[in-house]
């Protein structure tokens, strides 16, 4: 029987999302996954409650907000793979001893795609001892436009992900100022689906997360430059040198994670973003949204990457 997973958008940061595909272990586990996209952008979740995919990948985020409206959302995360946060800091000039206080005096750009990214940092910022609200920041543009505003000497920094990192700092016309990752762990990414798909077919949902796991033991084990020849179908635009930088990068940050757990600590980091931000407005507890069940399981099983030789 064919399982429909919805991805959101097309970014490196997913790569291990991309690898059972591209290693073959969703056909190893005797599982019909179909890529495919929903028909609106952040439309997903919402989707994935009216039946029309199985499962998607999707930030926590997603969880938190859903079940902050409903107490009885029926969204669960079960298999995380991205652990850290994937955006930087690019400024127009290098800033070894950047701290967030300086931005008082810059014009910042943030992302406008998605709202995680600027819910994490404007968190940063306000540890800081920074109001994020007083500080001078465009944030109607996306990070295309962002980055064309950088080298036009619009603005001094830009929040981004990869592959924009790689291609300002490879050309020198970026520097990085901030990498998200090094805060810890902010739980960034999950496979979800729905109670009633727990309750009607764990089974399938024990093997996409065995199939998951394997993968991520392989990524680890593995180099930047072999890891970008997996999943460069998945990125025809990019050459060979910017995507295996880019995942270079994310391997040295440590974005992805060795296990499918989703670990109680990203999870309460990428909470209290959303509390300080605004996005959510009450404590969701993390024991309504995260289902590990399915990882200890696979965990337990010790199963061995796929042999890529």
């Amino acid at each position: 029987m064919p399982i429909t997973l919805f991805e959101p958008f097309r970014a490196v940061f997913y790569t291990p999302f991309y690898l059972p595909f591209a290693l073959g272990t969703y056909a190893d586990e005797r599982l019909d996954v179909r890529l495919a996209k929903p028909d609106q952008h952040g439309a997903a979740a919402q989707d994935l409650i009216d039946g029309k995919a199985d499962v998607i990948w999707s930030g926590p985020m997603r969880l938190m907000q859903f079940h902050d409206r409903d107490p009885n959302c029926p969204l669960v995360g079960f298999c995380e793979v991205v652990t850290r946060d994937p955006f930087f800091l690019i400024g127009r000039r290098p800033n070894a001893d950047f701290a967030f206080p300086q931005l008082a005096e810059l014009h910042l750009a943030t992302v406008s795609e998605v709202p995680t990214p600027w819910m994490c940092l404007q968190e940063d910022i306000r540890r800081a001892g920074v109001d994020p609200g007083s500080l001078r920041r465009t944030d109607s543009r996306t990070m295309a436009e962002n980055v064309a505003a950088l080298r036009a000497g619009e603005v001094d920094v830009i929040q981004v992900f990869e592959p924009f990192v790689e291609e300002l700092v490879a050309s020198g016309e970026g520097h990085i100022w901030y990498a998200a990752a090094d805060r810890g762990p902010t739980t960034y990414t999950t496979l979800i689906t729905t109670k009633r798909t727990i309750l009607s077919d764990p089974e399938t949902l024990h093997r996409m997360a065995r199939a998951i796991y394997r993968c991520q033991l392989w990524l680890h084990d593995r180099s930047a430059g072999e890891v970008a020849a997996a999943v460069s179908a998945y990125f025809p635009d990019m050459t060979d040198d910017v995507l295996a930088g880019a995942i270079d990068r994310y391997q040295r940050l440590g974005i992805w994670g060795g296990d499918p757990r989703l670990p109680v600590s990203g999870f309460v980091r990428l909470k209290l973003g959303l509390l300080s931000g605004g996005f959510i407005r009450r404590d969701v507890p993390f024991e309504a949204c995260v289902d590990n069940s399915f990882a200890a399981q696979v965990m337990a099983e010790a199963p061995s990457p796929p042999d890529t030789t």
